[in-house]
């Protein structure tokens, strides 16, 4: 009786916890490859997939892409090949892009046939997060692109701000101003989209009343960025502030005496018929004090 092999176990793959390994590893993996035909479907070797084989992912947070940039790519593709491959995951009868999205349509340019890649079996929101951090890190993001990435890695993964600039190699500064260009109108990003304006131009307009304008006249007087925050300074209205209410001089007296007989502040709000009274303590015994002379022990 012939003995039946043993199944080889399948370990289990693990998620990418933050994206730490997820990313920095299999990027660093795809820069030590060197591509070689056959088929070597999720195994991590490099392979060659019909460029047809692919598709781009709908979720792709890289939205404009420079036709002269692609050009310039395809020309190089067409002199030396696509040196460093893409990331692809199975998806239907195909393959969908991971990374590498701007090498596969130059390729396309280029007239290639086939392209180098590497396999790997991402669900759904590893292939999101991916594609997302993957562009941040190789600034291949317009500004506006890139705070909708960090938005969607805030709101979709539960990334602070602070894992996200460590995530990026960024400052968390940077992170935060970048997420403060979605508060402009959509008539203003698209502006930052196409290179109309810059982020620093945007920036300066954030919090103007009206920045749609503003923008408009930036591009028509061709204004610097310095001159955009004056225009911005300028914009905003002067705001001049009420003086406070004189406080009843009886309401005064009595927060003075309550507060001589209890030994902390006294704070009393009286509007009308009713209002509140707020005692403040630096400590727990000073908060003991105040219970015991509140409840008759010396008050």
């Amino acid at each position: 009786m012939t003995k039946a092999p043993a199944k080889k176990k399948t370990p289990a793959r693990k998620k990418p916890s933050g994206l730490g390994r997820g990313l920095s590893s299999l990027l660093g993996e795809v820069e030590k490859e060197k591509p070689v035909a056959g088929p070597a479907p999720d195994d991590g070797a490099v392979q060659m997939l019909a460029v047809t084989a692919i598709a781009p992912h709908p979720d792709q947070p890289r939205r404009h892409f420079d036709e002269d940039a692609l050009g310039e790519l395809a020309k190089s593709i067409e002199a030396r090949g696509v040196i460093q491959p893409l990331v692809v995951r199975p998806k239907g009868d195909g393959y969908e892009l991971v990374a590498g999205e701007r090498r596969w349509r130059a390729a396309q340019k280029a007239r290639l046939h086939q392209i180098p890649v590497i396999v790997r079996d991402f669900d759904d929101a590893e292939t999101l997060e991916i594609a997302l951090v993957e562009n941040i890190q190789r600034e291949d993001l317009n500004a506006i692109e890139e705070a909708e990435a960090y938005k969607r890695l805030i709101d979709d993964f539960g990334h602070s701000q602070a894992a996200l600039a460590r995530l990026v190699h960024k400052s968390r500064s940077h992170v935060a101003n970048l997420l403060r260009l979605l508060e402009l109108p959509e008539s203003v990003r698209t502006m930052v989209v196409e290179g109309i304006i810059d982020m620093g131009h945007a920036r300066a307009i954030i919090s103007a009343p009206d920045p749609g304008s503003l923008a408009q006249k930036i591009v028509d007087e061709g204004l610097s960025v310095r001159a955009a925050e004056a225009l911005a300074r300028d914009a905003k209205p002067s705001a001049k502030r009420s003086p406070a209410p004189e406080r009843d001089a009886d309401i005064l007296a009595l927060e003075r005496r309550l507060g001589e007989a209890l030994g902390v502040p006294v704070r009393i709000d009286h509007k009308g018929r009713g209002g509140s009274v707020r005692l403040d303590y630096a400590t727990l015994d000073q908060l003991d004090m105040i219970c015991l002379r509140l409840s008759g022990s010396s008050f």
